[in-house]
């Protein structure tokens, strides 16, 4: 009798179009996976609920990287949809664990650092860190909420709670035309007129409505992580079967705003930049489209548990990081 061709293995990534998610699903192929795919398009939409399931079951990893981004002004329609696009998705994947006769043995799910309070005192970690209040927030906390929801005792379950993550994506870009245009010193928060953009939301809304400020001088903390250091973190989470729950993707050399575009002007080669008070981010971030809150709330985020598991980082250090994001 002839051998038989081994079985690849099968992991199922959602989102997989988005900036993180497509990184993600080329390194499960380039490890022998075959993957299938969900997203707004394409071979499995999440309108197919019949199809999710008979992808799931059977798979070796799930992956779920869905949710609208929040590179966008945060009208109402904008913050629902925020919202909606990760529980919505979330459950549905859930459903379809739960229902399955052989389901993934390990279900990664993104998740924020911005679930945290703004920091300024001392860093978060997956132990000891205190969550914040406001929009960003709640929406993090339901996602998770919804994630670890019911009981799935063949499937562990890791929540990513990623920091800034630097590569081709929403944020580096951002700053990067922030230090293009000539506002690439420190962003410094200031008093600004009353808006409720990130007022709290979904079933438990948290913080008073009213978007606070605080006097950081520019020295707000920024946590961040490079892409190649999610994708490898993944690798590593998956044959780790011991670790499993929240798990902050950030690098252990967090710097600070101040740092942050001094090197992203050495990046683009930006001769000057002017640091940005809040009367004139506010209208520069309405040009473009986004939200204050990107850069100028203080995220302290250390990653507690990858440490203690002996995770090694390409890369630690922001220098290093911004220089291989412009190489590439």
């Amino acid at each position: 009798m002839g051998e038989t061709t081994p079985r690849k293995p099968v992991a199922v990534v959602a989102g997989a179009s988005g900036f993180v998610g497509a990184a993600i699903a080329e390194s499960l192929a380039d490890d022998g996976y075959v993957v299938r795919r969900i997203g707004r398009t394409g071979e499995l939409t999440w309108s197919d609920t019949a199809g999710i399931a008979a992808a799931i079951d059977g798979s070796d990893v799930l992956v779920n990287m869905a949710g609208k981004s929040v590179n966008c002004r945060y009208t109402d329609a904008n913050r629902d949809e925020i919202l909606r696009s990760r529980v919505d998705t979330t459950r549905t994947l859930r459903e379809a664990v739960r229902d399955a006769d052989a389901p993934p043995a390990v279900w990664f799910n993104a998740s924020t650092a911005t679930i945290y309070r703004h920091a300024m005192d001392r860093p978060n970690t997956e132990a000891g860190g205190e969550y914040g209040e406001g929009f960003s927030v709640d929406v993090a906390r339901e996602w998770e909420r919804e994630f670890f929801a019911g009981d799935l005792p063949g499937t562990r379950r890791i929540a990513l709670r990623m920091a800034i993550v630097l590569g081709d994506g929403p944020a580096t870009n951002t700053l990067s035309r922030l230090a293009r245009i000539g506002l690439g010193g420190p962003q410094i928060d200031g008093r600004w007129f009353a808006h409720r953009r990130y007022r709290g939301i979904g079933p438990h809304p948290t913080g008073d409505g009213r978007a606070g400020w605080h006097r950081t001088r520019g020295f707000q903390k920024f946590s961040w992580i490079h892409l190649h250091d999610v994708v490898e973190s993944i690798r590593f989470l998956r044959e780790r079967p011991d670790l499993s729950g929240p798990v902050n993707l950030a690098s252990p050399e967090p710097a600070d705003n101040r740092t942050v575009m001094r090197l992203m002007r050495e990046t683009v080669g930006a001769p000057i930049g002017l640091p940005a008070r809040r009367w004139m981010l506010e209208p520069a971030m309405w040009v473009l489209r986004t939200e204050p809150e990107l850069v100028l709330k203080s995220r302290w985020v250390l990653p507690g548990t990858l440490a203690e598991a002996g995770f090694a980082f390409r890369y630690p250090d922001l220098r290093a990081a911004l220089a291989d994001v412009t190489a590439r």
